[in-house]
């Protein structure tokens, strides 16, 4: 088989990839870059070229909730990536297309509905995006993660399958932090602060203003993402610099963490620090691991709010938005759960009870049988015309037997 993955979202992506069988032909379409105008590479396409996948990058534009200098140029975009999008298709020639959202996705799944090739989404949220409530009228099939989503998309194909969970993460849980972080044998507790994949200038700017309180009492792991605009972690790095060299050892400074050592930082944390994009939560609860959530306030629908309300109502963690807080606010909340750790701890086992383990194997039986469909269409088809062919020539030669019989 034959499958494109359009990562609109790489952690379940990443999921499927590793559920699909090994001699699957994989082409990856995603973003080079985490940011318009921003040369640093993204996560996605660091990690897929880690994986020896194919990738192949996109240039289209998005609808941007923010009116920024890349703004209009983004919109000027929108046409060059259908033409992308068309041209990766007929050079790859794909079975089925499996795609998770994002604004990458449009001209993906358009291209492949024009060319008819088989369509299947995946909706990671509470609720549902915008690109995926769009493609849903073109896509084979519709997988969604909650019961929450189905009245967003079409009743007759959508089917509810959870939301991956990468397997390397449940695999690696169990083991130590190799080396390469380098954790300090000391008796403290661990703070995981992330933006996400792409980083988060927000959160990096808040720890900046208090990074040595924090050091005082905790090991950090910190990622920064790799943004060449905002330089976040060269500036990071000169800062860890000049730390004393017992602070300095408890602070593990990182532009992304490796896919395959994420499962172990989630499993050694204390706590995490965190946006509240529907996967990074789900990994926490997967884990029933204590966090802090500031969910990005002008994320679609404010999705991310929703997102960290959900959480905190497991019982897992706390929410933070992010036009209230300031560092004083975060280092206090940030003892006030580490001194009642056990408060949350003891929520996890209910709360990783809504994680359905075998989503991945779901949703690739799904681009199994829509592939299968497919194959059985052409099938049919052939027949159809074969059969139109014989009769054709039937009729033409009883005409001429007729004709011949008669004088």
């Amino acid at each position: 088989m034959r499958i494109v993955i359009v990562g609109g979202h790489l952690s379940p992506a990443l999921a499927v990839i590793d559920a699909l069988s090994k001699d699957t032909k994989i082409l990856f379409i995603g973003r080079k870059h985490t940011f318009e105008g921003d040369p640093g590479y993204s996560l996605e396409y660091n990690t897929i070229k880690s994986l020896k996948i194919p990738f192949a990058s996109i240039a289209t534009g998005r609808l941007q909730r923010k009116f920024t200098r890349h703004t209009i140029p983004s919109l000027f975009k929108i046409p060059y990536g259908f033409m992308q999008a068309f041209s990766i298709l007929y050079r790859f020639k794909p079975d089925v297309a499996l795609s998770f959202g994002g604004y990458v996705s449009l001209p993906v799944v358009l291209a492949a509905y024009l060319v008819r090739i088989p369509i299947v989404i995946h909706e990671q949220t509470l609720k549902a995006g915008l690109a995926n409530r769009v493609l849903s009228y073109f896509a084979t099939k519709v997988c969604v993660s909650y019961e929450t989503s189905k009245p967003y998309f079409p009743k007759h194909k959508t089917i509810l399958t959870g939301n991956p969970i990468r397997k390397f993460q449940i695999q690696n849980s169990k083991l130590q932090i190799n080396s390469k972080f380098k954790i300090p044998n000391e008796h403290l507790p661990i703070i995981y602060i992330t933006g996400g994949s792409a980083g988060s200038h927000f959160i990096n700017t808040l720890i900046e203003k208090c990074i040595r309180q924090l050091l005082e009492k905790f090991v950090v792991i910190h990622q920064t993402g790799d943004s060449k605009e905002h330089k976040d972690f060269d500036r990071f790095s000169n800062l860890k610099n000049l730390l004393p060299t017992k602070l300095k050892a408890r602070y593990i400074l990182k532009k992304f963490v490796d896919y395959k050592e994420l499962g172990k930082v989630f499993k050694k944390s204390t706590l995490v620090i965190s946006r509240a994009g529907i996967n990074t939560v789900l990994e926490l609860i997967y884990f029933g691991k204590p966090g802090i959530l500031i969910p990005i306030p002008f994320s679609q629908n404010n999705e991310q709010l929703t997102n960290a309300l959900f959480f905190k109502k497991l019982g897992l963690g706390e929410v933070l938005e992010q036009k209230f807080i300031n560092e004083n606010l975060l280092l206090q909340k940030i003892e006030e759960m580490v001194n009642n750790i056990e408060r949350y701890i003891k929520n996890r086992e209910k709360a990783s009870s809504i994680i359905d383990r075998s989503s991945a194997d779901k949703i690739v039986e799904i681009v199994k049988n829509v592939k299968k469909d497919k194959d059985k269409t052409k099938k049919r088809q052939r027949t159809i015309f074969k059969n139109i062919i014989i009769y054709f020539f039937g009729v033409f030669f009883d005409f001429i037997y007729f004709k011949h019989s008669v004088f």
